[in-house]
This record gives C-alpha cells, sequence and structure tokens, in this order.
C-alpha cells in the first residue's frame, strides 16, 4: 500500500468455524493465519482508495465473505475472483453489485469422471492458443466484469476478445519486468505480482 498499488490481492479461504483466513491452500496455511477481518480493517484504516482482488478458494464461505465485505464497506471497491460457476453464482446472488471474475484457467482440468490433469507444458501451451476462441464461453457463462489469467495463456488476440466483449484482463502472477512491460504491450488492464516494486 505504500508503494502506490491500485489493488491489493489476497487469497481467502474459510475455515471449518468459519472463520476467513489468507492463505493459498488449507496445506500451505501458517498455524495462526492473517484474519481476512483484520486485513479489512487494515485497508479502512491505513488506505481507504486501494482495491482489493479476492481471490476466494474453496466453497461454502460466500455469504460469511459478502458479510465481510459490507461490515467494513468494501463492496464497492472490490473484485472477487474465482474459477468456479457455483462460487460466482453464489456471490452473484447474495451481492449483486460485488464486481466478478472468473479465475483461469484451473489449477487442474477434468477430463471426464474423475480424471483430471495438470496445467502445465503441452496442456498448457494448448490453452494458449484455444483461449481466443474459448474465452467468450469462459466469461459469458459466470457473467463477470473481469478476467484473472495465468500471465502464461496471454496473448494479444485473447486480450482484444475479452475487450471485445467488454472485459478486463488481469494477469498472475508475474514477478519478472521484462515479463512485465511484455503484457503492458498486450494491453492487459491489471496485473499481480508478489513484488509491486516491478511497477
Amino acid at each position: 500500500m505504500a508503494l502506490g498499488v491500485d489493488m491489493v490481492e489476497l487469497d481467502v479461504l474459510g475455515r471449518p468455524d468459519r472463520t476467513l483466513v489468507l492463505g493459498h491452500s488449507h496445506r500451505e496455511l501458517e498455524k495462526e493465519p492473517t484474519t481476512l477481518e483484520d486485513v479489512f480493517a487494515l485497508l479502512c484504516a491505513r488506505s481507504p482508495e486501494t482495491g482489493l482482488l479476492a481471490d476466494v478458494k474453496g466453497a461454502g464461505f460466500e455469504r460469511e465473505f459478502v458479510e465481510a465485505l459490507r461490515r467494513y464497506d468494501l463492496v464497492g471497491r472490490t473484485v472477487a475472483s474465482t474459477y468456479g460457476l457455483a462460487k460466482l453464482r453464489a456471490l452473484r446472488r447474495l451481492e449483486p453489485e460485488l464486481t466478478l471474475s472468473r479465475t483461469y484457467p484451473p489449477s487442474r482440468l477434468g477430463l471426464g469422471k474423475r480424471r483430471f490433469v495438470p496445467v502445465f507444458g503441452p496442456v498448457r501451451a494448448g490453452l494458449r492458443l484455444t483461449l481466443p476462441f474459448r474465452i467468450e464461453a469462459i466469461v459469458g457463462e459466470a457473467d463477470v466484469a473481469a478476467t484473472t489469467l495465468d500471465h502464461r495463456l496471454i496473448t494479444r488476440a485473447a486480450v482484444e476478445r475479452c475487450h471485445s466483449l467488454g472485459v478486463a484482463v488481469l494477469a498472475w502472477t508475474v514477478n519478472d519486468r521484462s515479463v512485465l512491460g511484455q503484457l503492458d504491450r498486450l494491453g492487459v488492464d491489471g496485473v499481480i505480482s508478489d513484488d509491486p516494486r516491478l511497477f
């Protein structure tokens, strides 16, 4: 926030006691994870202009998430991002004013009953080639204002297709200044980084 970022991106998990905490996965959670309430309080107290991009992990705590946003008056400055259609639809139903983004791709692609393929190598190359032709279905079925894409899938054609649909493109996760420059030239609307000093 001291560096003047436009938004802060956070991964949000729900615990069995319904507490919302920061963490990429339950396996990677710290022993005493930071709660979402603590972050919301910090955002409101220290940086009332900074937006929030919340990557909602897991399912079943959408109501708690929306209620926390309302308590801190953060609905208008938050983009909630996730891959799952059910979660996106639940968030839309609970808070129609919340801006939504569909994350793509998921970490694994389903290929039928209980078969999943991790997204790397040739699978990622195939997704990159086909993304401009598939993006309308990816964002359209979820009725989102943005898409949060793995930066390695982004091409000029994909960005132009998103923009023609009125959908912003947010790229994750970029920690290399040269890649940041390439994405800027492609016209992305935002870049997620672990090190905002790159900007």
